[in-house]
């Protein structure tokens, strides 16, 4: 779950020391995990924790509205609520499937739930939140690692 955004790159600079974590400048990516505060802190601690490895949004919020996709390789910059630099991730894996064919390995590795239907019910009120909820709608689906975290 996540909302990606390009960066004001300047005020984010002061911030990070890009070079040293091999973060490109002209392809800076910035996004929050989830929709609101509480639900961002907890993702983040769930990918400081190695629990969380994938995350996956809705095909519909990319594109057409600014929000770049998620490339494999590219290494991004997750914010905490307040838009400050919380974690550096990098893609290993963008795949787009219907919500109705996530299986179970991929819903487990995003963390959040002990089982898939588990995340069917949490991701279907997430989307109704956002844009709406079809079964059949298409997700950007993501495995990621954690490079660096300015928490630590």
């Amino acid at each position: 779950m996540q909302h990606r955004y390009m960066a004001n790159i300047n005020a984010l600079l002061g911030a990070m020391k890009t070079e040293e974590l091999n973060v490109s400048r002209a392809s800076l990516v910035t996004f929050k995990f989830g929709d609101n505060e509480e639900l961002c802190n907890w993702l983040l601690q769930l990918v400081r924790s190695g629990q969380k490895t994938t995350t996956c949004e809705a095909l519909r919020v990319f594109g057409s509205d600014g929000n770049p996709m998620a490339v494999v390789g590219r290494r991004d910059i997750a914010l905490n609520w307040d838009n400050t630099p919380a974690l550096i991730i990098e893609t290993l894996e963008v795949n787009q499937m219907r919500f109705c064919d996530v299986d179970e390995c991929f819903a487990l590795a995003e963390g959040e739930n002990n089982s898939l239907e588990g995340w069917r019910h949490d991701h279907q009120q997430y989307f109704e939140r956002n844009g709406g909820f079809d079964s059949e709608m298409m997700l950007v689906c993501e495995r990621f690692k954690l490079v660096h975290d300015y928490g630590s």
